[in-house]
């Protein structure tokens, strides 16, 4: 058996073996989406907001009302969305949701409650979303 008939399959193998410890790494420590979730639902189901604007209260209830039909509104209330824009492709998403009934004028209320909610509550998460995004 000649060196290279020897190497080549070795190195194959530690490559091999790199890749799955890598990939086996990353997967294990990703939480699966139920999980995510899971930990959204189970944080806390109500915001106090005896201190926002007459409007953000009334868009309050639009969100409390439409939100709550599908899902816990601790899922969004302590999801790790932030962002204006991680906000809209949110809200789209859930307008498209058979059943959701949610009409654009109402999503529009909620969009606008869930950044300024985020805005209020969520500051260092944004702060560090923007901070990576400028480092990306």
């Amino acid at each position: 058996m000649t060196k290279q008939q020897i190497l080549v399959p070795v190195a194959m193998s530690v490559a091999m073996a790199f890749l799955l410890a890598v990939s086996g790494g990353l997967l294990a420590q990703a939480p699966s989406s139920e999980e995510r979730l899971e930990g959204f639902d189970s944080g806390p189901k109500t915001i106090d907001i005896s201190s926002y604007p007459a409007e953000m209260k009334e868009s309050y209830k639009v969100f409390a009302a439409r939100c709550s039909k599908c899902h816990t509104l601790a899922r969004p209330i302590n999801s790790d969305y932030a962002l204006p824009d991680e906000w809209s492709r949110y809200v789209k998403r859930m307008m498209r949701k058979p059943g959701s009934g949610i009409s654009p004028k109402e999503g529009k209320k909620i969009y606008q409650f869930l950044a300024y909610d985020s805005s209020i509550r969520k500051k260092d998460l944004i702060a560090k979303k923007k901070a990576e995004q400028k480092g990306d």
